[in-house]
């Protein structure tokens, strides 16, 4: 088996993650304020890992001046659609798509911007 656990860098990975929890109901398995891991509570399946600029020397995590996300999509598929819908209004983030039916998939989506301007798209 090959499962990818991406890996973000932001300002505050404390504020990140609770975000992340609050909009998809992800839980903590790591915490601190310079790594955390955030996993399905119902499986345990990291669903992504939130690293703190310029901490341990990783090379393309040392300059937060940078535009994050230049070519990056977070993409999760939620079963609880509606309910993310909710708590993501509840975050007032920076909204980019109000909830609509995406023509190249015919699924439920909305996309919005983390606190470090990731885009973030949320599908059922």
């Amino acid at each position: 088996m090959i499962r990818p656990e991406i890996i973000i860098a932001v300002k505050d990975v404390e504020k990140s993650s609770g975000w992340y929890q609050q909009l998809l109901g992800c839980e903590s398995r790591h915490g601190g304020n310079t790594f955390e891991i955030l996993a399905d509570p119902e499986d345990d399946t990291v669903v992504l890992c939130l690293h703190k600029w310029a901490a341990h020397g990783h090379p393309t995590m040392t300059d937060p001046t940078i535009t994050p996300g230049n070519g990056l999509i977070l993409f999760f598929r939620v079963t609880a659609f509606e309910e993310a819908w909710k708590k993501a209004r509840q975050l007032n983030a920076i909204i980019e798509e109000p909830p609509h039916v995406n023509a190249n998939s015919g699924r439920n989506e909305f996309s919005l911007r983390d606190p470090d301007g990731y885009y973030v798209s949320v599908t059922d």
